[in-house]
């Protein structure tokens, strides 16, 4: 379903996704808020099928990762032009600061993706890769024990379906959480699965 991947955010998560994505073939659009001339050692380093673009450029692709701060979201919506029906994976939490990441943004009864949406007017919302460490996002996902559990929700059927099939195409156990809001509010921060670091016994 998905042939190319574009991630907003070159952090540990969106670098993570990034590799796994081209280790499956996928082409890779990288961009950060300060333009792709700041990219060059990322793309160097993530190899070819990689290539550092603008925010903008990077919702071309077939399927978008947004993993920046929370407190940047509204700047990304913004730098769009049209976020209708484009799928995006929402790998962010939602810390009230960035440097250092601390305490929780509030915005009243609303999760984390539902935050998000308001800010992607039109995005298909997936939330993913949010409750685990860069580390276990990085790292090959089949242990001999099982495989890396990605949790993951969102209100698309059919969007979840691909997403589902990409995870297990990278070697990840996906878990459908069922609806963005029930499914979210159990990843986001503070829920009872953030942070949480469990492996599928296939």
């Amino acid at each position: 379903m998905f042939s190319s991947i574009g991630v907003i955010g070159a952090g540990t998560i969106g670098r993570a996704i990034a590799g796994h994505a081209l280790r499956a073939g996928m082409s890779v659009l990288i961009s950060n808020s300060r333009g792709p001339e700041t990219l060059t050692a990322v793309v160097d380093r993530l190899g070819p099928g990689a290539r550092a673009v603008t925010v903008n450029e990077a919702t071309a692709a077939d399927l978008v990762v947004l993993a920046v701060p929370f407190v940047n979201v509204p700047a990304v919506g913004a730098a769009v032009a049209n976020w209708q029906g484009k799928i995006v994976i929402d790998a962010t939490n939602q810390f009230a600061r960035s440097n250092p990441y601390s305490g929780r943004a509030d915005i009243g009864d609303l999760t984390g993706s539902e935050w998000v949406a308001e800010h992607l007017p039109g995005a298909v919302i997936i939330k993913a890769f949010n409750a685990l460490f860069g580390q276990y996002v990085a790292a090959d996902p089949r242990q001999a024990a099982g495989r890396q559990i990605v949790f993951y929700a969102g209100d698309d059927a059919a969007a979840k379906a691909g997403f589902g099939q990409l995870l297990d195409t990278f070697g990840f156990a996906g878990v459908d959480l069922g609806r963005l809001r029930e499914g979210g509010r159990l990843m986001q921060l503070d829920g009872p699965l953030s942070g949480l670091h469990a492996l599928r016994q296939d």
